[in-house]
C-alpha cells in the first residue's frame, strides 16, 4: 500500500510562527506536555495506534491511554481515544487481522492483558493471573501469547504460589532478609528472590473466561527475561510457525553482577525439551532476536567484549540449519538499537546514535550497505507495515511527535531532491509539537558546533540560545555535562535534562559531547574507559573556550556547570581540578545530581559491578591505583566553588552515600552548599511535582549565583 500525503512536512510545520511568543519555556510547561510513544500500525497500514500520556491540571497525577488515527482519510481530524478515559494502559499491539488491539492495564488491580476492537467497544480481560503480566508478545497467528511475570523458582507456573510467598513475607513477624549472593538490590529495588520468567498460553475464545494458567518456558534457567531493570518484549520473539521462541537471557550464577554475557536461548512453545543456547560461543551480549519469514535465519544484535556494557552492538545473522554467525555491515561504526525486518526480508531497519542525532537507518542484508532513512533529530519508537512507517521523533525544540510516511514515496522524493527538484513531503504529522500547544512560549534556537579537542581530534557540541535572545547582548550560561559516561546530549527532547528549561530562564546553554560519548564511532566511545578525568576534562575545557570564541553572546564570567551521574562525577572532579593559571575556577556555581564522589567506594557499593570494573580495569582490590587516579575525593582540599547537591534515596546505581559524602565535604570546608534530597526517587527524578521542585531549586541556585 502506498499512501500519498499532501500535508506540510514536519520541518515546515515546526517553523511556522505562532501568534504570541511572550515568555520562556518553564518546567510546568514541560510537566504539562502530553507524551506520545509506542506507535503500532495495523498490518495493512491503514491505522496507527499509539500511547498518549496526559497529566491533570494540578500536575500531580498522570495516566496513559491509547489513541487511534485512520490514515486513509484526507482530513485534519485529530486522533480519537480508543481505551476508556479512566483506564491507564500500555504496550499496544495489533492482531494479525488488524481488527483487534491488545494492551496491558492494571484496571483489575494487577496488570493483565486486555483486547478491544480497533473500531471501538468495551475492553475484554484476557488474563487473570495472581501476578502482574510484565510484558507480552502475540504469536504470529494470533492464537497464543508469550508473556513474562516475576515468579519464585520453586513455584514454576503456579502464580498463586508466588503470590502466597509475597504475602507471607509482607506479614512476617520479622523484617530481616538473608542473602547469599548479589544482586541484593538493583537500580531502585531490593531483591525478593523472584525472577522475570517467560510463559505461554493459548488466548481464550470469545466467550471463555480469562486465562488463569500458563506453561512455563524458562523456569530451568537462572536468569531474567526480559532483563532487569530496563528490558522489554524486544528481548524475545516467536518463530513464524509459532512452535518455538528465542529469548535473550543472562545465566551467570554468582557472577551475574559483573557479567554481560547474555545468550539467545531457543525454547519450545509447549514447554517441552531443554532450552538450547544458540550463542554460547560469544561470551558478551547477544539480544534482540528476529526471525526471517521462513524461520530458517535468526537476526540479532551482539557485542564482542565481555563485561563492557557500552560496546558496539553489531547486526548479526545466524542460520538455524547450522553454520556460524555472520556480521552484517561490519564496517558500519555505529551501535544498533534494535532490528525490524522489511516485508520482503531483504532489509534491516534500526536506529542508532550518530553525530549528536538519532536517525533511522536501513541496512541491505546481502551487501551491508547502510543508508539513513530519517534523520534530523532523534527517532525513538518506530514500526513498519509494508511500505508504511510510523515513528516518533523529537529535536531540541520539539517534543516527541508521531509521524507516518510512505517509504517508497520518501525514496522517490529524495531522488528528485538529489537531482535538484523542489519536493515537499512525505511526512504526515499526527500529533502536535510544544509550539502548537503552548503558543505564548518561545523556545531557544540551537546550533551544533565542533572544535579540536583532546589530541586535536574533532569533538562536537550544541549551543542553545536563551528564549529572549537579542543580538549584541551577553547571557549567563548553563554548562550541561551528560552522564553515562557513554552517552550524549544531542538533538533530542528530554523530560529530565532539557536545555529549553534553562533557555526559558534566560540562560544560554552549552553541551559538549566529550571523548566517551556515543554516536561518533566505537573508538571515540572507548576512549573514556580508564581515563574519566583525562580526555573528557580536556574536551570540556577546550569546548568551553571554543564556544566562547565562536558565540559572543556567551558571558564567560557568569557560568555554572551542571551534571548528573557521570556528569555529577565530573562536577566533583572539576571542583578540584579546573583552574586557570592564577588558580581561579571558571564557574560561579556547580550542580551535582547523583554524582560519584569516591570512585573506590563506588566500586563496592554500586550494583552493576561490570560497569566500574570495566571502566577501571578490574576490581578495587586488584587495581586500587586505577580507582585512585581520577578520584574526586582526593582533591576535596581544592574545592571552593558553591555547589548544589541532589540525591535520591532509592538510587542504587550511585547510592546515597556518594551524595551525602559530597555534601559533608562541602559543609565541613565551609563552602556555600545546599542538599536537595528525595526519599522516593531513584537515579532519576520522575514524579511530576518532584521534577518541578528539582527545576525550581536548580534555577534558584543559578539565579543566586549568575543572575537572570
Amino acid at each position: 500500500m502506498n499512501l500519498r500525503f499532501a500535508l506540510l512536512p514536519l520541518c515546515l510545520l515546526a517553523s511556522m510562527p505562532v501568534a504570541a511568543q511572550q515568555r520562556g519555556f518553564d518546567v510546568r510547561d514541560l510537566a504539562a506536555l502530553e507524551r506520545v510513544s509506542s506507535p503500532v500500525l495495523s498490518p495493512d497500514g491503514s491505522r496507527v495506534v499509539f500511547a498518549k500520556r496526559q497529566i491533570d491540571a494540578e500536575l500531580s497525577k498522570a495516566s496513559t491511554g491509547l489513541w487511534v488515527r485512520h490514515l486513509l482519510t484526507r482530513d485534519m481530524a485529530p486522533p480519537k481515544r480508543l481505551t476508556p478515559e479512566d483506564w491507564n494502559v500500555n504496550s499496544p499491539a495489533f492482531s494479525p487481522d488488524g481488527k483487534t488491539v491488545y494492551f496491558l492495564s492494571g484496571k483489575s488491580g494487577t496488570q493483565q492483558l486486555y483486547a478491544m476492537p480497533v473500531n471501538g467497544g468495551a475492553p475484554r480481560q484476557l488474563t487473570d493471573f495472581a501476578l502482574d503480566v510484565g510484558s507480552y508478545k502475540l504469536s504470529p497467528d494470533g492464537t497464543q501469547v508469550a508473556f513474562s511475570a516475576d515468579t519464585f523458582a520453586e513455584c514454576k507456573a503456579d502464580f498463586a504460589c508466588s503470590k502466597r510467598k509475597l504475602d507471607a513475607a509482607a506479614t512476617a513477624k520479622s523484617s530481616g532478609v538473608v542473602y547469599d549472593r548479589l544482586f541484593v538490590r538493583h537500580w531502585d529495588t531490593w531483591s525478593d528472590g523472584r525472577r522475570s520468567r517467560l510463559f505461554v498460553a493459548a488466548l481464550p475464545a470469545a466467550k471463555d473466561k480469562p486465562l488463569a494458567a500458563a506453561t512455563a518456558l524458562t523456569d530451568s534457567l537462572d536468569g531474567d527475561v526480559p532483563s532487569k531493570p530496563f528490558g522489554d518484549a524486544g528481548e524475545y520473539n516467536w518463530s513464524p510457525d509459532g512452535k518455538t521462541l528465542v529469548a535473550s537471557i543472562r545465566v551467570a550464577g554468582r557472577e551475574e553482577p559483573w557479567s554481560t554475557n547474555f545468550d539467545l536461548y531457543q525454547v519450545n512453545a509447549d514447554g517441552s525439551a531443554t532450552p538450547k543456547n544458540l550463542t554460547a560461543a560469544n561470551k558478551a551480549w547477544d539480544t534482540g532476536p528476529v526471525f526471517s519469514a521462513d524461520g530458517r535465519t535468526l537476526f540479532y544484535r551482539a557485542m564482542k567484549r565481555p563485561g563492557f556494557e557500552a560496546d558496539r552492538f553489531a547486526l548479526m545473522s545466524l542460520s538455524l540449519d547450522g553454520g556460524t554467525p555472520r556480521e552484517i555491515a561490519a564496517d558500519w561504526d555505529r551501535s544498533a538499537d534494535g532490528i525490524t525486518l522489511s516485508a520482503d526480508g531483504g532489509t534491516l531497519y534500526t536506529t542508532a546514535q550518530d553525530l549528536g542525532e538519532h536517525p533511522l537507518f536501513q541496512i541491505d542484508i546481502a551487501t551491508g550497505k547502510v543508508d539513513k532513512v530519517i534523520g534530523e533529530g532523534s527517532v525513538s519508537d518506530f514500526q513498519l507495515a509494508g511500505d508504511m512507517v510510523a515513528f516518533t521523533r523529537s529535536t531540541l525544540q520539539t517534543n516527541n511527535q508521531l509521524i507516518v510516511a510512505s517509504l517508497a514515496e520518501k525514496a522517490e522524493l529524495d531522488r528528485q531532491r538529489a537531482e535538484g527538484a523542489t519536493a515537499a513531503g512525505p511526512f504526515r504529522v499526527i500529533t502536535p509539537s510544544v509550539a502548537d500547544v503552548a503558543g505564548d512560549v518561545r523556545l531557544g534556537d540551537f546550533e551544533q558546533f565542533s572544535f579540536k579537542g583532546w589530541n586535536d581530534e574533532t569533538v562536537h557540541g550544541y549551543v542553545v540560545k536563551p528564549w529572549n535572545y537579542v543580538d549584541g547582548q551577553k547571557y549567563p550560561v548553563a554548562f550541561l555535562i551528560h552522564g553515562g559516561p557513554q552517552g550524549s546530549f544531542g538533538n533530542g527532547w528530554s523530560y529530565r535534562w532539557n536545555p529549553q528549561t534553562y533557555a526559558g530562564q534566560g540562560y544560554a546553554v552549552v553541551m559538549i559531547d566529550f571523548h566517551g560519548s556515543t554516536g561518533y564511532g566505537q573508538a571515540f566511545t572507548d576512549s573514556i574507559s580508564g581515563d574519566w578525568g583525562g580526555k573528557p576534562l580536556e574536551d570540556l575545557q577546550k569546548g568551553w573556550a571554543a564556544a566562547q570564541q565562536k558565540y559572543a553572546f556567551l558571558d564567560g564570567d557568569k557560568a555554572c556547570a551542571l551534571g548528573a551521574s557521570y556528569g555529577g562525577y565530573m562536577v566533583n572532579w572539576i571542583a578540584g581540578n579546573w583552574f586557570d593559571a592564577e588558580g581561579r575556577s571558571p564557574w560561579k556555581c556547580l550542580v551535582n545530581h547523583d554524582g560519584v564522589f569516591d570512585t573506590r567506594s563506588m566500586g563496592y557499593v554500586t550494583e552493576e559491578l561490570w560497569f566500574t570494573e570495566w571502566e577501571n580495569g578490574g576490581t578495587p582490590y586488584e587495581v586500587p591505583q586505577n580507582y585512585e587516579k581520577f578520584n574526586p575525593v582526593n582533591h576535596v582540599a581544592n574545592w571552593r566553588v558553591p555547589m548544589l547537591v541532589v540525591q535520591g534515596e532509592k538510587d542504587y546505581r550511585v547510592p546515597v552515600d556518594q551524595g551525602l559524602s559530597t555534601f559533608t565535604a562541602l559543609q565541613r570546608k565551609g563552602i556555600e552548599s545546599r542538599l536537595l534530597y528525595f526519599p522516593d526517587e531513584n537515579h532519576w527524578v520522575l514524579k511530576p511535582q518532584n521534577s518541578i521542585l528539582w527545576h525550581d531549586t536548580v534555577n534558584a541556585w543559578l539565579k543566586q549565583h549568575i543572575g537572570r
